[in-house]
């Protein structure tokens, strides 16, 4: 489960006309709005005030006047209405006519030449000669007015020049003038005329309005809102002069009294639907978005017909999250009007953040239809290819965006994000460098080149370029959920949660912020909040395939197998080539022995490993997990080889990267200095590695051997640990050290000589210890059964039978042989009542030595009485040099007592009851209610257990063939072997483990349907550690599993004298219990094929005196081997860690140390 830069796809990109562009970083934008034209009230009916407003700001909107873009809408709806309007309508002679303008810039108003002013005399009317003929004025002045509508602006000044020579103050001609000028950007001009015409009539408004555009224009916003102000209050129904004040007041910044010259228009005339859309936009920018959505409604019940309410109205259903509804307005507003350019790019818009891809696609290629060159248009196209993972083809459109707009950086940042998914990481940074020249403040780029600075392991680059993108925007949450990311890998995990929380808090639906949160709660082990983190993530985005498989992982963990197979699928139903969520889900099935397809779903996550090492990729099975499967040594090796990169990358991470603390100098034990070993290890608890091995540092000659254990885990207040701690001369908790750097600072300090690594890729490794390599030699052992693939471990202890030499190329650490198992368990100490067992049974009854027995501590007081008889059983043992086999017995006592009483005491559930005079008994199966310590194995129980066939509903007639695996060790093969097995021996049952519960029906299920029946499968639940073990007396025969050994339980096993079978394959997990075998001296168990595994089970079964011989053997064989014999094993590896350290004081490189130990015939692996 790894954390993913977030690559935002820099939306910052023009949206439509309107010039609209988000803030870096932000959240995926919603669609701006598109303008609206007011009409006119004059005859004519056109408008000289800015037609309509948008955006969300001041400066939005003084971008989206000057947009050549919303000039052509405009002007387009600008001839529409002209079409539609009455052109005559009488004025009083101090009015005048108003004529549209372009809302790139508010144009100025005149007179309508129909309206002169009143004579003061009689006269005839002067007359013009225009093109050699002789008109009057008035016509010229009509004349004048038609040339202007028609854009003709050359001959209507040409026309108005002739009628101003002639009649200088006649007024309608000085505004045409004035307007003109205005559209032609002669400013100071049009500013000349309308001087003029309010010298001529000071009381005239439309003069006064036309000079606030000219000021307006200049940029001159008091003056401009000195002249709107003066025009409405000459003529307070002057409509226009409401529309350009609020313009003005938008530009001003002064949006509520702008509101305020809106609604003062709409009371004179409530008809005006463009006003009434214009009035929507400026709410909706103040955030006012159910005021803004009134209008809009109110817009279209005035005009059904009018596109840009509805598509204004789906910007409002948008930015309220109402998806559907905004879309169903969009498509309304393009049927209206099927070349509104602006709707179709919100249209556009919004299918993408919908993920309705296709459509998306439709609309862009639309607005393109309309505007081929529209760069943005290409630029968001290119996006939603993005999206679809076409990205040669988004390539090629942020191209062609580039080359419309080569000063474009968002297209230059999005064409980098293309690169990068592509592999091209150079182009991509080329890109985002090119896009920063451009626009040094353009924080997305500074975000997404710190992701491939981070991904290059430059960790001080890339904090410094999320820290810049932070500077430049610090409301900017993918870069606050980067940064975070980087402080979870430095160990800062408190500080990462403030940084997911500042993400959140910016973009509270940000799913990518939130999973990633979760996965830092999750390191930091509180699981419910890192599942809230999860859900919340797919409650905002329901197909956020990652986020499932993070709940699932989590899940899995917990041991959740439903729910996490469940998330697993829905994330591949949502992401079908997910490697993740494909072989997690495989390796969730395997643990609950579902083998659906079994063999198509190994075959596919083989394929899937192999592309991923091919590609040098982190492979999707864990190197604990790769065992389970059939991969080569190689693929092993090379899953192991990447997470221990990982902790390189990791270290040099924390570190800052500094250099790991390598021993360039040698040194040497002087004399009478002794070797200074250091155990670590996060399982110095109850835990099954310290079940094996808390005694070793209590048996160390401290002659020769200073031992010091490291613990990577907190105390958890047990037995095992305060011995631990009691029994080392030197014990350190690094869990209070957090820091991977100090930690092994630490270890250095302590001048280690040989430090152990316990945990290789189990739960609370941490192998950024050794990566900085603190001690000079660095050894792997016991508590991991693979190769760590580091070139930071240097020998792994092992022995000839579980890594023959012809297995040396599956390690990456050279190999060193203890002489006889390297498997080691303190079940004689810490669970010594073990040792001896007496058998019960009735005086007549014949049953075997398996079905109820008692143990305690001290069997002396149960040996004197009269009631014990001996049971004399024959077998075979190896004694000598050349291990010939001698025949011996082994007796057994029986103590014969009427046993009914006993399973009576077993049927009610009663704890305790005298078999016999002052011997009292107690029920093995209240071990746990009655001494916790006891029966977690922390002490050794000195009540007198007993322990029955009845107390697991197992036959006493049966021959009983036990596995206590976890189930996930089963595989179809194995469970194929003991259903041939229970075929071949009547009577006989299969005894497991609910371990988990969810594997018991499909175990169940394979074996019924292959003619077993049902009764013939028995499982258990899990117990306690001291009675799981000792109920393994009660069955006959133990069949390993081949694909991975039972390690500790073989141990376990074995103690009780319980015969186990096994078949070593190729990996260490499979050979270990073969190894265990030989150093009992019952090579005998070891099985070479499947065949030969299947008859040695079947003659234990069928043959009552063979398997009486061998349980005998096993059980003589626990106390004269060298198999639960720690004081040896702790000679036997001193000698061995003195070998590693001559041979380093001798400057010898890392070689195998053998010492000639040749694997016995036969054991060698297959070829």
């Amino acid at each position: 489960m790894m954390d993913k830069p977030n690559y935002f796809q820099s939306y910052n990109k023009v949206i439509g006309a309107t010039g609209e562009q988000l803030a870096p970083g932000a959240v995926p934008p919603h669609p701006v709005l598109a303008p609206s034209i007011a009409p006119g009230v004059g005859v004519g009916g056109v408008t000289a005030g800015v037609g309509g407003v948008a955006g969300v700001s001041a400066a939005d909107v003084a971008n989206i006047m000057q947009n050549p873009g919303f000039a052509n809408l405009v002007q387009q709806a600008l001839r529409n209405q002209l079409e539609n309007q009455v052109v005559a309508q009488q004025l009083a002679a101090s009015q005048q006519f108003q004529l549209n303008g372009s809302t790139a810039a508010p144009l100025p108003l005149l007179l309508n030449p129909a309206q002169t002013l009143a004579p003061i005399a009689i006269a005839p009317e002067p007359t013009v000669l225009i093109n050699g003929t002789s008109i009057t004025l008035k016509k010229a002045t009509e004349s004048a007015h038609r040339q202007f509508q028609s854009g003709n602006y050359a001959e209507a000044e040409k026309t108005c020049n002739i009628v101003f020579q002639v009649d200088p103050e006649n007024l309608p001609t000085l505004l045409l003038l004035s307007a003109i000028n205005f559209q032609t950007k002669n400013l100071e001009k049009s500013m000349h005329y309308s001087l003029l015409a309010i010298k001529v009539n000071s009381q005239c408004a439309e003069a006064y309005s036309n000079l606030g555009n000219y000021y307006k224009e200049k940029g001159h916003l008091a003056e401009a809102l000195e002249n709107y102000k003066t025009a409405v209050k000459l003529k307070p129904e002057f409509i226009d002069a409401y529309i350009n004040l609020a313009a003005a007041l938008v530009a001003g910044g002064d949006l509520e009294q702008a509101v305020t010259a809106y609604f003062t228009a709409l009371q004179i005339n409530p008809d005006l639907y463009c006003v009434r859309s214009d009035l929507g936009n400026l709410l909706k920018a103040m955030g006012r978005l159910e005021e803004a959505k009134v209008c809009y409604l109110k817009a279209i019940e005035t005009q059904p017909q009018f596109a840009v309410a509805w598509s204004n109205l789906g910007c409002v259903f948008n930015s309220q999250g109402e998806i559907w509804l905004a879309i169903h307005h969009f498509e309304k507003a393009v049927t209206l009007d099927p070349n509104f350019l602006d709707a179709y790019v919100n249209l556009g818009n919004v299918l993408k953040e919908a993920r309705i891809f296709d459509r998306a696609v439709s609309a862009y290629l639309r607005a393109l239809n309309l505007a081929g060159n529209h760069a943005v248009v290409h630029g968001n196209l290119a996006c939603v290819y993005y999206e679809q993972g076409l990205i040669d083809l988004a390539i090629d459109t942020y191209k062609k965006a580039i080359e419309l707009q080569p000063q474009f950086p968002d297209a230059y940042c999005n064409l980098a994000n293309a690169y990068k998914e592509k592999g091209c990481i150079a182009e991509a940074e080329a890109m985002y460098l090119k896009a920063l020249e451009l626009c040094p403040t353009h924080a997305d780029s500074q975000n997404n080149l710190a992701n491939i600075k981070r991904e290059q392991g430059k960790i001080d680059d890339a904090t410094r370029l999320y820290l810049k993108a932070l500077e430049i925007y610090p409301e900017f949450a993918a870069a606050h959920s980067n940064l975070a990311s980087i402080l979870q890998q430095q160990g800062k995990l408190q500080d990462a949660i403030l940084h997911y929380k500042e993400a959140i808090r910016i973009a509270p639906t940000f799913a990518d912020a939130y999973s990633n949160m979760g996965n830092t709660l999750k390191e930091m082990g509180d699981s419910s909040a890192a599942i809230a983190c999860y859900n919340r993530a797919i409650q905002i985005n329901p197909a956020f395939a990652d986020a499932h498989s993070n709940l699932a992982s989590i899940h899995k963990d917990a041991g959740n197998m439903a729910e996490a197979i469940q998330s697993y699928s829905t994330a591949l139903k949502l992401k079908p080539d997910f490697p993740d969520a494909f072989c997690n889900l495989a390796h969730c099935l395997q643990i609950i022995c579902d083998w659906t397809d079994y063999e198509k779903r190994i075959k596919k996550l083989v394929a899937i490993v192999e592309e991923q090492v091919g590609k040098k990729r982190l492979p999707s099975v864990h190197p604990h997990h790769s065992m389970l499967y059939p991969l080569s040594p190689a693929t092993r090796i090379a899953i192991a080889a990447k997470h221990a990169s990982l902790c390189f990358d990791k270290v040099h991470v924390q570190m800052l990267g500094k250099t790991p603390l390598i021993h360039a100098d040698r040194f040497s034990v002087q004399n009478g200095q002794r070797l200074r070993i250091g155990y670590v290890s996060s399982d110095f608890g109850n835990h099954p590695t310290s079940h094996l091995m808390q005694s070793i540092p209590g048996m160390h000659n401290r002659e020769n051997v200073e031992v010091f254990c490291y613990a990577l885990s907190v105390n958890d207040g047990t037995n095992f640990r305060s011995k631990l701690m009691a029994e080392s001369e030197h014990f350190v908790d690094l869990s209070a050290i957090p820091c991977n750097g100090k930690a092994a600072e630490k270890i250095a300090q302590d001048g280690i000589h040989i430090l152990i690594n316990m945990n290789g890729y189990t739960k609370g490794a941490r192998n950024e210890i050794f990566a900085l390599r603190p001690a000079p030699i660095q050894v792997m052992w016991l508590g991991y059964p693979s190769t760590s693939g580091a070139t930071f471990m240097d020998y792994i202890i092992t022995d000839a039978v579980t890594t023959p030499l012809q297995l040396a190329c599956a390690f990456t650490e050279k190999l060193a042989y203890m002489p006889h198992t390297f498997f080691i368990g303190d079940h004689a100490q810490m669970l010594r009542h073990l040792t001896e067992k007496v058998v019960v049974k009735d005086k007549e009854a014949t049953e075997r030595d398996s079905c109820l027995i008692m143990n305690t501590a001290n069997m002396d007081p149960i040996l004197a009485k009269s009631e014990i008889k001996e049971q004399v059983l024959d077998t075979e043992v190896v004694s000598g040099p050349k291990k010939e086999l001698l025949r011996t017995e082994v007796v057994l006592p029986v103590l014969e007592v009427p046993t009914e009483p006993i399973k009576q005491m077993i049927m009610t559930g009663q704890m305790t009851m005298n078999v016999m005079e002052d011997m009292n008994v107690q029920n093995g199966l209240g071990q746990s209610q009655m001494h916790h310590k006891a029966a977690t194995g922390e002490e050794v129980p000195n009540s007198v257990l007993l322990t029955s066939r009845a107390q697991y509903q197992l036959p006493d007639d049966a021959i009983v063939f036990c596995n206590f695996n976890q189930l996930y060790k089963i595989d179809p093969p194995t469970l194929e072997m003991w259903v041939k097995i229970l075929d071949n021996v009547p009577k006989s049952i299969l005894w497991l483990l609910r371990f988990p519960y969810q594997g018991e029906e499909h175990i169940r299920k394979f074996c019924t349907e292959r003619g077993i029946e049902s009764s013939r499968i028995v499982f258990s639940n899990v117990a306690a550690k001291e009675e799981h073990v000792r109920r393994g007396q009660l069955a006959d025969v133990c069949l390993d599993t081949p694909l991975c050994n039972g390690h500790t339980t073989g141990m376990d096993i074995l103690w009780t004298g319980t015969p186990m079978v096994t078949m070593p394959l190729d990996s260490l997990a499979s050979r270990v219990a073969a190894s265990q075998l030989c150093a009992l001296g019952v090579p005998e168990l070891v099985a070479k094929s499947r065949q030969e595994y299947i008859k040695i089970a079947t003659r234990l079964g069928n043959d009552a005196d063979h398997l009486a011989s061998m349980r005998a053997k096993v059980w003589m064989a626990r106390t004269t081997s060298t198999l639960f014999n720690v004081k040896q094993y702790c000679h036997d590896m001193e000698d061995l860690l003195k070998q590693m350290w001559k041979r380093y004081e001798a400057g010898l490189p890392v070689d195998h140390i053998t010492n000639n130990t040749e694997t016995p015939f036969g054991l060698c692996p297959p070829t």
